[in-house]
């Protein structure tokens, strides 16, 4: 049976069939057009069956409904429905629901799923794995430490918004929660290639990409005396998936994450993305047509509705800041953007005033910078005083210049690696051996008891951020209070928990010159950076680099309001 709907679940109705609207209205002409997916979204204190009224007349059909935001997914005229739906007084806005054009590099194709062993016990005894002696950002923020005093609790429900978590890898089944997981990204094969499963709808224990999957061992591998172990490695694992097979992050998958999240109580949530098409989204950049700032400007409200509602709802919501190297609060004209289809991208001089990077600029969201192992910015890592709220260990390749460290693949972050990507990749042969190119990337495999995991190495702003979002989980593990929506489990308000990570964060003065030049690096100038700040903040540390020991040891002193 072709699967066309996700479940509902909690108080809300996240994704509640319209059956109130089942035909289209509006002209002859309009009716005739190639239908595509819209989002429309309903002006705040706006009547939503005018909203759906306006849907109508501009010869659309709502097909399913977000209620947490007022989001509703819509089929409808293959032209001017963007323009025709947004000049109704109760539409906030309307946008492309999916990418029309792109076809992918390469598809990622099925596996053989590694075996399944036996889950440990509810509450593992905290240690260290074999292959942490190489997970430097562990000891840089002090996580190892932290092991002895508060592994993280099983009641602590970490959500990772990004393509999926490999439920199946010996490093995250132990500590990752198949009933409350979810895929919220069907497969679009103009996109990500052919669809693996029917309905298009990867189950919600696979990742296609590995992004997800490396960001998910970052924050709470278990620490099993297997493979390597995470920041925070006896919490819960929640995949919300929102990503593409092809990496990309869309609005709707996004929201629909988010919302379903703060339904079911999660305690944080990781993104480390920025949501596609636009690298910036702008109101009204005159470089853009009126259609792509209406866009914009609903992806703007859409996912500011959408964090302002995980918020509400006890969530803390950690981003990673991005890779483009540049100061935030100044940014440079967008060249990236949109970044589908091929061609589409045009020069956007930006606006700081007005253009914001989502989710990284949006309301409540802790933005965190990368680090290399010398505890420097890393030369791609953005950065900036108005944005930066945190630092941590995201891997820098070209740290150590003039040491044998430069250019090595342990100056990245070493995490969990899908058994199906890396074959697909050519990292890992059909056999299971690590391939010469494999070997090239860092890719590594370790078995116990006939049992294999493997591991790769990347950097980038995505790396930090899960440290970051583990030590927010062993946050709430230490001071959290038991939360009556879900037996059993522990809850501490986002606001506390932003308290004590920057309260306990380990302060980094600027480093002197404040100005770091990296063209001996042989990047062009443009990535050279300004520091500016204080050592109690600063635009290229924050608050400070997340400590874990300190979090769980201090934090309490930094709980009061």
């Amino acid at each position: 049976m072709r699967r066309t709907k996700l479940p509902i679940v909690g108080a809300v109705a996240l994704l509640a069939l319209s059956v109130a609207v089942t035909g289209a209205s509006g002209g002859g002409a309009q009716a005739a057009q190639p239908t595509v997916d819209y989002l429309v979204l309903v002006e705040e204190g706006a009547s939503r069956d005018a909203a759906v009224a306006a849907v109508h007349r501009a010869g659309g059909v709502v097909t399913e409904e977000n209620t947490g935001v007022g989001l509703l997914a819509v089929t409808g005229p293959a032209n001017g429905f963007v323009l025709d739906v947004a000049a109704s007084d109760a539409v906030a806005g309307a946008t492309h629901a999916r990418p029309v054009g792109r076809v992918p590099d390469a598809k990622p194709v099925a596996a053989e799923q590694l075996p399944t062993g036996t889950p440990r016990p509810a509450e593992a005894a905290p240690g260290m794995d074999p292959l942490d002696g190489q997970l430097w950002g562990l000891s840089m923020v002090r996580a190892d430490l932290a092991r002895d005093h508060q592994p993280g609790h099983r009641g602590v429900y970490v959500g990772v918004l990004d393509t999926g978590i490999d439920g199946n890898h010996p490093d995250l089944r132990a500590n990752f929660n198949r009933q409350l997981s979810r895929n919220f990204a069907k497969d679009i094969p103009e996109l990500d290639g052919p669809c693996e499963f029917v309905g298009c709808l990867d189950p919600a224990d696979r990742d296609d990409d590995g992004h997800g999957s490396h960001v998910a061992g970052t924050l709470a591998a278990a620490a099993d005396g297997f493979g390597v172990s995470g920041v925070a490695p006896n919490v819960t694992l929640v995949n919300i998936r929102g990503g593409q097979d092809s990496g990309f992050l869309f609005v709707k998958p996004v929201v629909d994450a988010l919302t379903y999240g703060s339904d079911i109580g999660l305690d944080v949530i990781n993104m480390s993305f920025f949501i596609d098409p636009w690298l910036f989204n702008c109101p009204a950049n005159p470089a853009d047509t009126p259609e792509q700032q209406i866009e914009q400007r609903t992806t703007i409200e859409s996912v500011q509705r959408a964090l302002d509602y995980a918020h509400g709802r006890g969530v803390t919501l950690v981003s990673s800041m991005g890779n483009t190297h540049e100061d935030l609060g100044r940014p440079r004209t967008d060249v990236r953007s949109p970044n589908y289809p091929p061609g589409a991208a045009h020069p956007r001089p930006i606006d700081n005033a007005t253009c914001l990077k989502m989710p990284t600029e949006g309301n409540h969201v802790l933005p965190v910078v990368a680090l290399g192992p010398s505890q420097a910015k890393a030369d791609r890592s953005n950065y900036g005083v108005e944005q930066t709220a945190l630092s941590a260990p995201g891997g820098y390749f070209k740290d150590g210049f003039g040491t044998p460290w430069y250019e090595t693949n342990e100056n990245k972050i070493l995490s969990t690696y899908p058994h199906n990507v890396a074959v697909a990749l050519g990292d890992v042969d059909a056999a299971g051996n690590v391939t010469p190119q494999g070997q090239a990337a860092g890719v590594q495999k370790y078995c116990k008891t006939g049992v294999c995991g493997y591991y790769r190495f990347l950097e980038g702003t995505s790396m930090a951020s899960p440290h970051a979002s583990g030590v927010a989980a062993l946050t709430v593990s230490e001071y959290g209070v038991p939360d009556p929506r879900r037996p059993g489990t522990l809850a501490l308000s986002p606001d506390k928990v932003q308290r004590i990570l920057f309260g306990t964060a380990h302060k980094v003065p600027c480093p002197t010159p404040r100005t770091v030049s990296y063209e001996h690096l042989g990047h062009p100038a443009e990535f050279n950076a300004t520091c500016e700040g204080d050592l109690s903040f600063n635009g290229f540390y924050g608050h400070g680099t997340v400590d874990a020991f300190a979090a769980v040891t201090r934090g309490k002193d930094h709980l009061e309001d």
